[in-house]
C-alpha cells in the first residue's frame, strides 16, 4: 500500500481555497501512484477555528466541503480532518473528527478522544471526547487512525486516564496513521519525534504522521511530517516551514533501509528565523495585506524585525520610519540608514522634537513645578506611535511591533507608543536571542550593521540613557525570565539555583506588574514553549506573587 502524506498550509474558514487545495493534492497523490492520501487535523476548516465552531453555518460548510472532496476520491482514498456534529444531546455539540473517504463515499469516521486544554489549546471548550474506537480496513490492511493528541499520552506523567491506541491495538492493526495540528516551538520537534517514536515502539507498528504547515495569526505550524517503522526508527522526515507531499510504500518502510531521506536538522535560531518569516508572510497573505511599516531606531530589535520583514515580504514592500528625538545619537540614525542601504527597503525620516515640545507646552500648566520623569519619555514614544499609525492609515501599511520578549516580560515599553502594532514579530524572542538572530541574518554577509549589534541597547529618551539603567543586564535577566516563564518556577526555586535573591524578586515583581500592559499588546508570533498571549493566562489584579 502506498501512502501519501499531504503537508499543506490551510486558511481558517477559507473553505473554497482549502477545498481546492485538498482536491489538487488528491490529484497529485493519485498521479504519484498513492493508494491513500492523508491530510491534517481539521484541514477542511483550518486550525484552530476557535469560536467559529459556534456558528452552525461554519459546520455546515465543513460538511459540504467534505462531500465535494469525496467526489474526487475515485481510485484513491483519503483521510481528512473536520469538525462534525454530535448527534447525542448530552455533551458538547461537536466532535473533532476525521473522515475516511473511498470511492466517493465516507466509509468511516474517527473521532478525537484526548482533547488538550493547556497552553494554546482549548479543545474541550468545543468538542466531545470520543469513547468508541474502531480500526479502518483498506486494501487488506487494518489502519489504526488517531488524531494528534491521541498519541501524546505516553510519557511518565500522563494527562489523561486512557490511551486510544490501547483500545485500537486489540483489533490487530497493521499500521498507525496520525493526523495533527502540532504548533511549532523551537523545542518541540525533538519532543514530537520522541513521542511518536515511543508509540511505534510500544505498539510495534509503523506510524505515518502528517502535520500542517503555515501560520494562523500567532500560532505557527512547522510541518515536519514523519514516518517511523515498527522499531520507532525515523524512516522519513518531511520539509519544515513549507508545503510538501511525499508518497511512501508501506512495505519499503518496514523492510528497506535508508529508502526515504530525512530533513536536515538545523539550530534553534535557524528554526526561529524560518518560523518568523513564515509567520509574517501568512499574517499578511491571510489578512489580505502586502505592505508593512515599522519604526527603525538604529537599535537591534527594530533592525532584526526590518530584516525579517524584508525577507518575508520583499524589501520594496517595507517602509522603515526613522523618528529621531532630541536625545537620539548621530550613530543611531546612521546605523538605521546603513541598514536601509544594506537591505533596500523604503524609508522616511520624521523628527519628533516639534511634537514632543508641543505636548510639553500643552502640559506646562498642569505639570508646573514638577520635575521631568518617565512621563516625558513616554510622550516621545507615543509621538512615534502616532506617526507610525498615521503612516499605516494613510498608505495601508500594517504596523509591525518590534518589542522583544524580555521587554514584554518586565513592562519595559510604552503603551500606545512602542508597544503598538498589528503583530508582534519578536515578542516571543528574548533579547539575547535577538542578538543571535542578528548574527544568523548576517551569516552570509552584513545586513544588520555591526555597530547596531555591539552597542549598548538604549531607548534614547533621555540624555545618555541605557537599558541597563532600568533593567538587569540582559544575559542575567533572560535566564531568570526563562526559568519563570517557560519553566514556571517561582522565586524560591530560582534563588536556589544561585541567582541573587533581591534581583529575582525585583524581576518577578516587574513581570507581575506588567500584566496589564501585555493584555493590550498585539498578538505575538509564538516560537517558544510558553509565549505571552493565549498560551499564558494570568489575572491582572491577582495578589499572588510567585
Amino acid at each position: 500500500m502506498k501512502i501519501a502524506l499531504a503537508q499543506l498550509n490551510y486558511h481558517i474558514g477559507n473553505f473554497e481555497n482549502n477545498t481546492k487545495h485538498i482536491i489538487e493534492n488528491i490529484a497529485l497523490a493519485k498521479a504519484k501512484g498513492a493508494d491513500i492520501v492523508v491530510f491534517a487535523e481539521l484541514a477542511i476548516c483550518g486550525y484552530p477555528p476557535r469560536d467559529f465552531l459556534e456558528f452552525e453555518d461554519f459546520i455546515s460548510q465543513c460538511d459540504a466541503a467534505a462531500h465535494e472532496i469525496a467526489k474526487h476520491c475515485a481510485e484513491i482514498a483519503c483521510i481528512v480532518g473536520l469538525p462534525i456534529k454530535n448527534p447525542i444531546l448530552a455533551g458538547k455539540d461537536l466532535y473533532n473528527a476525521a473522515y475516511f473517504i473511498e470511492n466517493g463515499e465516507i466509509k468511516a469516521i474517527t473521532k478525537k478522544a484526548l482533547l488538550p486544554t493547556y497552553d494554546v489549546f482549548d479543545e474541550y471548550r468545543y468538542f466531545e471526547p470520543n469513547t468508541a474506537f474502531q480500526c479502518i480496513d483498506f486494501k487488506g490492511k487494518r489502519i489504526a487512525l488517531t488524531i494528534c493528541e491521541d498519541l501524546w499520552n505516553i510519557n511518565d506523567n500522563p494527562l489523561y486516564v486512557s490511551c486510544p491506541m490501547d483500545e485500537l491495538i486489540k483489533q490487530s492493526p497493521d499500521l498507525m496513521i496520525n493526523i495533527a495540528a502540532s504548533p511549532f516551538n523551537y523545542r518541540h520537534d525533538e519532543d514530537r519525534i520522541q513521542v511518536l517514536s515511543d508509540n511505534a515502539k510500544k505498539y510495534q507498528l509503523p506510524l505515518f504522521y502528517v502535520n500542517q504547515v503555515g501560520a494562523q495569526t500567532e500560532i505557527i505550524f512547522d510541518g515536519g511530517s514523519l514516518v517511523f517503522d515498527e522499531t520507532g526508527e525515523v524512516k522519513a522526515e518531511m520539509k519544515y516551514f513549507e508545503e510538501d507531499l511525499q508518497v511512501f510504500d508501506l512495505e519499503e518502510v518496514q523492510n528497506v533501509k535508508n529508502k526515504y531521506p530525512a530533513a536536515e536538522r538545523v539550530t534553534d535560531i535557524a528554526q526561529i528565523h524560518d518560523a518568523l518569516i513564515l509567520g509574517i508572510q501568512d499574517y499578511f497573505k491571510k489578512s489580505g495585506f502586502t505592505k508593512a511599516v515599522l519604526g527603525l531606531s538604529g537599535g537591534i530589535d527594530s533592525a532584526v524585525v526590518c530584516a525579517l520583514a524584508c525577507r518575508a515580504l520583499g524589501a520594496e514592500n517595507v517602509m522603515a520610519v526613522l523618528m529621531p528625538s532630541k536625545y537620539s545619537s548621530d550613530h543611531s540614525v546612521n546605523d538605521a540608514l546603513d541598514l536601509v542601504n544594506n537591505i533596500g527597503c523604503k524609508h522616511e525620516i520624521i523628527e519628533i522634537k516639534e511634537a514632543a515640545n508641543a505636548f510639553d507646552a500643552m502640559l506646562a500648566k498642569p505639570f508646573a513645578g514638577l520635575a521631568p520623569n518617565l512621563t516625558e519619555e513616554n510622550i516621545q514614544a507615543r509621538c512615534r506611535g502616532i506617526i507610525l499609525m498615521a503612516m499605516s492609515n494613510k498608505f495601508g501599511y500594517i504596523l509591525l511591533n518590534t518589542s522583544n520578549k524580555s521587554e514584554c516580560a518586565v513592562g519595559y515599553g510604552t503603551l500606545y507608543g512602542d508597544m503598538c502594532g498589528a503583530i508582534g514579530v519578536i515578542g516571543d524572542v528574548y533579547k539575547m536571542q535577538v542578538f543571535e538572530l542578528a548574527r544568523y541574518i548576517n551569516k552570509d554577509g552584513e545586513i544588520i550593521p555591526e555597530n547596531t549589534i555591539v552597542k549598548p541597547p538604549s531607548a534614547e529618551l533621555r540624555p545618555d540613557q541605557k537599558d541597563s539603567d532600568s533593567l538587569p543586564e540582559y544575559d542575567i535577566l533572560d535566564k531568570v525570565l526563562f526559568e519563570h516563564i517557560e519553566l514556571q518556577k517561582g522565586s524560591k526555586a530560582i534563588i536556589e539555583q544561585g541567582f541573587d535573591e533581591n534581583l529575582v524578586n525585583r524581576i518577578l515583581k516587574m513581570v507581575t506588574q506588567a500584566e496589564f500592559k501585555r493584555y493590550q499588546t498585539p498578538p505575538i508570533l509564538r516560537v517558544s514553549p510558553k509565549a505571552f498571549g493565549m498560551g499564558r493566562r494570568m489575572p491582572i489584579v491577582g495578589k499572588y506573587h510567585p
